[in-house]
């Protein structure tokens, strides 16, 4: 029984010493550095080896100016525990109380401990780098590989080099350290990455260009064309990250997967005549089947993307004869399904489109393939009109695909099917639980679906207006914008000052952008601005027009104050990123 007694008290004594050491930490993080003292004395005369305890010791009594205290303590470790360590400790508080001369004698004696012995070099130099005596870390550490050259910092010399502003420096430090140790070239990315972000500026990047240009020509190394296309792609030049792509595979000519990943980017940010040079570099040299197909398959969406009505006859040719050529195989999926997108939505042959689709479910492929063409056929059944054929299918891709990113996808589309068959309680059910999805695109749609048909029910019980719109939604879904437009243009008319009147602006806006008519577009963004300035689509109307007057009109002057106020006012906005960063192009704060 008493030994049963002994460990139930050393039990609860132990529960009490580790909340006292929680306790003592968080007065030390929150600044209540008298209260966290009085705990941590005690903790540390319990374990007078715990260095951790210690130094936190004395950055209370230096916090509270108790310097002496601070000085004592230090030399009564040094006999007990030395370590040269307490040298930087002991200059530091020094240092503090401004005698620089008795700082700078220790500090030298911390230089000399690495002369001895450089593997102090990085405990000694972290110790100069948390109490920002950058000057002093950098000499620990050059001390230290000066004694032993197989040690290397130069990551630790490159940020401190950066901390003073040496930024051509800190580039070439950055860049040996990248090279020499391979293995850490995501993390020297990492940090130029945020660098260039928050605090790019020209001089910067320019440098940064024109080391990695000296070390592609002075080294046959393609790492260096390989770190240079990075570069040229974090800044969106895809056409000068092709040319050291294409150098890479000169030199190594095994995989297009680079080479496709860089057209596919291009293509994402409509920058096509870089990526149709890039797919036809890849139709040209590719030997293996699935590049092949891939390059054909990604050149056709682009020419689907540019083409008129009067050019549908050749796409539709050029399709069918890609299929043919290739036939069904793994590898032709994505150009099957564009094939069926095609012939559905624009050239309104449906009956062909399900029949292929149809004729690919029955081959034997994996679940997730077999979703994706699921979910295409579903959405050719909305186009058709047939929505409850394709609810029935989102629903077999949400079931079947649990957890995964296409479930969300396919729920998203199955409400918009209900919403489209004017099934509108059903799909306000659905979005509720969509606004909470982990990506943030279905939940922002989700968002304003919910919205669009909460408000528009409050205002309208018979829902006339709501049921006009997701007519006209439909016919804009279907391709048919000519018809859309009209429709939108009728409900506008006649739900002046109504709460749909700002979803029904928007959507005219986005149809006149779409067909290149720009000023008309700007005309009904500046009515959402004018009139719903509390609206939810003020960021888009900022943002889209800041946009044209950019890219269209080349305007930036009208374009900035756009970008500005998106800035400012919508931080929440999911064009926030994108509108901070071309406004500081346009203010010229950096040449990405």
């Amino acid at each position: 029984m008493k030994k049963y007694f002994a460990l139930l008290f050393s039990f609860f004594a132990l529960i009490v010493y580790s909340q006292n050491e929680q306790l003592a930490i968080d007065y030390y993080e929150k600044g209540e550095f008298e209260k966290a003292l009085t705990l941590l004395e005690q903790i540390a005369s319990k374990q007078p080896s715990n260095y951790f305890y210690f130094q936190r010791v004395i950055d209370c009594y230096q916090q509270l100016e108790q310097f002496d205290k601070v000085e004592k303590a230090i030399e009564e470790r040094k006999e007990r525990y030395y370590h040269p360590l307490l040298l930087v400790d002991l200059g530091y508080n020094y240092h503090l109380q401004n005698q620089e001369e008795k700082a700078k004698k220790q500090f030298e004696l911390a230089l000399k401990a690495i002369e001895e012995q450089p593997d102090y070099a990085y405990q000694i130099g972290n110790n100069f780098e948390k109490k920002v005596l950058v000057e002093w870390a950098l000499k620990a550490y050059e001390t230290g590989t000066k004694g032993n050259p197989n040690l290397n910092f130069d990551y630790q010399i490159a940020l401190l080099q950066g901390q003073s502003g040496n930024i051509e420096l800190m580039t070439d430090k950055l860049l040996d350290f990248a090279y020499q140790r391979q293995e850490n070239t995501p993390i020297v990315k990492n940090y130029l990455t945020r660098f260039i972000s928050d605090e790019a500026n020209e001089t910067f990047l320019t440098y940064l260009k024109k080391a990695l240009l000296i070390r592609t020509q002075k080294s046959q190394d393609i790492y260096w064309n390989q770190f240079l296309s990075w570069l040229y792609i974090q800044q969106k030049e895809f056409g000068k990250a092709f040319i050291q792509e294409r150098a890479i595979y000169k030199r190594n000519p095994d995989s297009f997967d680079n080479i496709i990943t860089l057209a596919n980017l291009a293509i994402d940010d409509k920058q096509n005549e870089d990526a149709i040079t890039i797919l036809e570099f890849i139709i040209e040299n590719a030997n293996d089947l699935e590049w092949k197909v891939t390059a054909h398959t990604l050149l056709m969406k682009i020419k689907i993307d540019q083409a008129e009505k009067s050019d549908y006859p050749k796409i539709k040719e050029d399709l069918d004869l890609l299929l043919q050529q290739f036939n069904f195989n793994p590898y032709t999926l994505d150009l099957i399904k564009l094939v069926a997108h095609f012939d559905a939505f624009y050239i309104n042959d449906t009956k062909a489109a399900i029949q292929l689709l149809n004729k690919v479910l029955e081959l034997p492929f994996d679940y997730r393939e077999k979703a994706k063409f699921k979910m295409e056929l579903a959405d050719i059944l909305v186009y058709d009109e047939k929505f409850n054929q394709a609810i029935l299918y989102y629903a077999q891709v949400e079931d079947n695909m649990k957890n995964d990113a296409l479930a969300h996808e396919a729920s998203m589309k199955m409400a918009k099917a209900n919403y489209y068959k004017q099934d509108f309680d059903w799909t306000l059910q659905q979005v509720k639980v969509l606004k909470q999805s982990s990506s943030l695109l279905i939940a922002n749609d989700a968002v304003e679906l919910f919205l669009l048909i909460q408000d528009n029910s409050y205002e309208d019980s018979t829902r006339v207006a709501l049921t006009a719109f997701s007519k006209a939604d439909l016919l804009l879904y279907q391709n048919k914008e000519s018809e859309a437009l009209q429709s939108f243009l009728k409900i506008l008319e006649l739900n002046k000052g109504n709460s749909i009147e700002d979803e029904t602006l928007l959507k005219i806006a986005i149809i006149y952008s779409k067909r290149k008519e720009h000023n008309k577009a700007l005309e009904y963004y500046k009515l959402i601005l004018d009139n719903h300035a509390d609206g939810i689509f003020t960021d888009e109307a900022l943002f889209f027009s800041a946009e044209i007057y950019r890219k269209e009109l080349n305007d930036s002057e009208s374009a900035k104050p756009l970008y500005e106020k998106m800035i400012f006012e919508h931080s929440d906005s999911i064009y926030f990123i994108e509108a901070r960063k071309q406004f500081r192009i346009l203010r010229g704060d950096s040449n990405t």
